[in-house]
């Protein structure tokens, strides 16, 4: 059996080959994780990071673990800026660096930039090709209509040394696999690749939408990438339906539609239709627009976007849009690395696990103190087989750029698949508050405020307490922030245009994942500034004893999800502002490599 990763790559006739493919490598998992830390370290021992460790050709797993220290990105980050500011030698991998994929995860605020090569859009697509034959298992006849998907790509730049520095899936959709992928009728999607990648947002928005329309009676599947992101593309059939309709009416694209690609592709699609867009604006007329996905799309059977993590928050607003529809979580990836497949996609959001496939990447396992949240630095990382039912691990992996780094999602084992370990995911270390792709830490909102408060100076005020929480009733949902202020003299207290002022120094404060979000992507609404009563958070302190909470170890949670809690602080509150401008989000004007 073929066990490199680069060589993992058949061309598989059916799904049954599909299906043989997951259990010979689930069933081998331990021989092909060995296999696969041999090729990466005998393919890349010539360049300057293994020969530091003094490996010596090397490929065996108690050298490499004895050797190789567990990094951060940090850690990694000298290499990483010598290699985007043009240095060609093999620093990090014996192959070319082709482009850096840049990742949700921040450092100094700005993208994390994660080295690839050329070959790792083979290994994404091996994954992508185990999907429909894993669905098609629990869901058959996927075949006879289309996917409308949500699919968008982000804006790019150039490192200094000239190479891309992209996110992930914009890679993907730009690539030939892509663009020239091969007639599937199982991956049909509605939404034409012009449309998908044109970089105006609201352009490839409208026209995705237009597509989904007059397709409706095909769609068998509605997705995005996040359950976010298909909330956004039902808000905009809210604000947009009438324009659209009109369009169905006439056979005619919205002036707004400027971009040519769109314009052509979309010819072979218009075609005036007066008794569709009849049914259309019925429907999206009314006042409810409880179960709209399925009045719209009569036919869909599943809704395929990320609810784990920070996204099941959207799982109450998804379930009233769709009238309940499955929702289908089918993979498990990063900017890092693809790690893994769902072999049971029709299960409860609260129940997805994650098959890892052992030939993707080599994979460690750090562990965590579920109660503590913290991992131990100072134990020994467990192998892929080697993980325990039941336990918390922080994600490490070894790729053929990458070494024994960790990726900072904390998993837990919900059982095995053949030898090989599904995971949950339970959270993202660090992350405070997330409404799209953003990933906001403690450290990043304690600037934040910091920062805006020295406006308070002026008027002898202080910040005494804070706290947030990410409000997703709204569409974009967006940051809240409570704050307790000691007002030393009441004749003296910080104006209204003060307070909103404080509302933009806290945006221009967070990270420019961020700031993208407010500004170009409009994913995420204007962070709201509310502030409570004095006392407010001594009652906050007050209701967590009650629950059993200890007064010795009780501290001011910088973030809330408890519904009670935030009714609370909600109930106290006196005024609220919201900036009236947006934050600075310029890649060309500040040099971010950001997208």
């Amino acid at each position: 059996m073929a066990t490199d990763a680069h060589k993992c790559l058949p061309a598989f006739e059916n799904d049954a080959a599909v299906i043989q493919f997951i259990e010979d490598v689930t069933a081998n998992a331990d021989a092909v994780q060995t296999n696969v830390l041999a090729e990466i370290l005998r393919r890349n021992a010539e360049t300057e990071y293994l020969q530091l460790y003094n490996l010596a050709g090397a490929t065996d797993r108690e050298t490499f673990k004895s050797k190789i220290p567990v990094v951060t990105y940090e850690d990694l980050e000298p290499f990483i800026q010598r290699i985007a500011n043009g240095d060609r030698s093999p620093i990090l991998s014996a192959h070319p660096i082709s482009e850096f994929l840049t990742s949700s995860g921040t450092s100094a605020g700005e993208r994390k930039l994660m080295p690839a090569i050329n070959e790792d859009l083979d290994r994404r697509q091996l994954l992508y090709s185990l999907l429909m034959p894993v669905m098609n298992i629990y869901m058959p006849g996927l075949d006879k209509g289309k996917g409308l998907y949500f699919l968008f790509v982000k804006s790019e730049t150039k490192t200094p040394g000239g190479l891309l520095a992209r996110p992930v899936l914009t890679s993907y959709y730009k690539s030939d696999r892509f663009k020239a992928r091969p007639y599937d009728p199982y991956n049909v999607y509605t939404s034409p690749n012009e449309a998908i990648l044109c970089p105006d947002s609201f352009q490839s928005m409208y026209a995705q939408m237009l597509c989904g329309l007059y397709d409706r009676e095909q769609v068998l599947r509605i997705g995005a990438i996040f359950a976010s992101s298909l909330l956004r593309a039902i808000r905009f059939l809210h604000l947009y339906w009438k324009e659209l309709c009109q369009d169905i009416r006439t056979g005619t694209l919205d002036k707004r539609v400027s971009d040519p690609d769109i314009q052509q592709c979309m010819v072979r699609i218009l075609r005036p239709d007066h008794a569709f867009a009849n049914v259309i604006e019925s429907e999206c007329s009314k006042e409810n627009w409880e179960g709209i996905i399925t009045r719209i799309w009569p036919n869909a059977k599943y809704l395929e976007v990320i609810v784990t993590g920070a996204m099941a928050q959207y799982i109450p607003t998804l379930d009233y849009y769709s009238g309940g529809l499955p929702k289908v979580c089918t993979m498990y990836a990063s900017s890092e690395c693809y790690f893994g497949i769902n072999l049971n996609p029709l299960c409860e959001p609260s129940e997805v696990s994650y098959t890892i496939m052992p030939n993707m990447a080599y994979f460690e396992f750090l562990p965590c103190d579920p109660h503590s949240g913290s991992t131990n630095n100072n134990v020994s990382l467990v192998d892929l087989v080697n993980v325990e039912m039941g336990k918390e691990y922080e994600l490490v992996i070894t790729t053929y750029a990458l070494y024994r780094y960790r990726v900072g999602d904390i998993l837990r084992v919900t059982g095995f698949h053949n030898s090989a370990p599904k995971f949950h995911f339970v959270r993202r270390k660090g992350v405070l508050l997330s409404i799209d792709s953003d990933k906001t830490t403690e450290p990043e909102l304690q600037s934040a405020i910091d920062n805006a408060s020295k406006l308070l100076n002026r008027f002898d005020t202080n910040v005494v307490e804070y706290t947030s929480y990410a409000d997703t009733r709204s569409i974009p949902g967006h940051y809240v922030i409570f704050w307790e202020l000691l007002v030393k003299n009441p004749t003296n207290y910080p104006t209204d245009e003060v307070l909103e002022q404080c509302c933009l120094v806290m945006e221009e404060s967070l990270n420019s994942v961020y700031r993208q979000g407010r500004v170009e992507c409009k994913s995420i609404g204007p962070l709201e500034l509310r502030v409570v009563k004095k006392g407010t958070f001594e009652d906050v302190m007050d209701h967590a004893l009650s629950r059993g909470a200890s007064i010795n170890q009780y501290k001011v949670p910088r973030c809330v999800s408890y519904t009670p809690i935030i009714e609370l602080l909600d109930s106290r509150v006196v005024a609220s502002y919201v900036s009236r401008s947006l934050p600075q989000w310029d890649q060309k004007a500040t040099g971010e490599v950001v997208v």
